[in-house]
């Protein structure tokens, strides 16, 4: 899926990591716990919100 949005190219993919706050790419452990915590209770009160959108 990464490759779609950068053309497969290193420069592409700088470029995506470079516009990402925390600097760097989420690892699939990472989105597998927001994932969990949404299903959960704990987030009830969560309607909507932009959660990191790249994986490594």
């Amino acid at each position: 899926m990464l490759s779609r949005f950068t053309g497969d190219m290193a420069e592409g993919r700088a470029k995506m990591i470079a516009e990402e706050p925390i600097g760097r790419l989420g690892k699939p452990e990472e989105i597998a716990a927001a994932v969990v915590w949404l299903c959960s209770d704990a987030a009830a009160f969560v309607v909507g919100h932009a959660i990191g959108q790249t994986v490594q």
